[in-house]
């Protein structure tokens, strides 16, 4: 009878052991993973990683998307009707988050251009001015020339309102025309 009670107490030393294992092991795997992330700008934590409102990027949503695209850039580009050109434009910020206004686009237009972006892209919406209609999709990206952002593919159309004649640059490619380059 003195052999029974040690390995009682053994066998639920044993199981308390076992099951303390067992709580510390499950709990450990179910940590909460956005206990220590903070994401900026409105910015939510879902599964460890930081999900960005528009506008914003980056692991913790610190960077403004817009600002690689604000800046100097000297175009080149030949379209479907017009010869090689060269010219400077600038991106400048709008006043929402992700708006741009874009100053001598197709090195005429005396009004700045709207644009918004999203990620890594720039989007000019369907406007008029001048007498002309146009709409575009540009990519940002890096270079080994123009380094980080350096370098934007751009493809847009300009409409004549008045002839409807279309200078593309590269936005439908069947025609043969190439995307205009955009460089810092």
């Amino acid at each position: 009878m003195l052999m029974k009670a040690p390995l009682k107490t053994i066998l639920i030393s044993a199981f308390a052991t076992f099951s303390a294992f067992i709580s510390i092991t499950y709990l450990s795997c179910n940590r909460d993973k956005c206990k220590t992330i903070v994401c900026a700008h409105g910015g939510v934590c879902n599964s460890g990683g930081c999900i960005c409102p528009s506008g914003y990027e980056g692991s913790n949503c610190e960077t403004i998307s817009r600002d690689k695209f604000i800046g100097n850039w000297s175009v080149f580009e030949k379209g479907s009707l017009t010869e090689a050109a060269q010219y400077p434009l600038s991106i400048v910020r709008g006043s929402l988050i992700t708006d741009v206004s874009i100053n001598n686009f197709y090195n005429y237009f005396l009004t700045p251009i709207h644009g918004y972006i999203a990620g890594d892209t720039l989007y000019i919406p369907n406007q008029e001015y001048q007498g002309k209609v146009l709409f575009g999709i540009g990519f940002i990206y890096t270079d080994v020339t123009y380094g980080q952002f350096g370098r934007l593919s751009m493809r847009y159309e300009i409409i004549d309102t008045a002839t409807t004649v279309v200078n593309d640059f590269g936005y439908y490619a069947p025609d043969g025309s190439n995307a205009s380059m955009w460089n810092k």
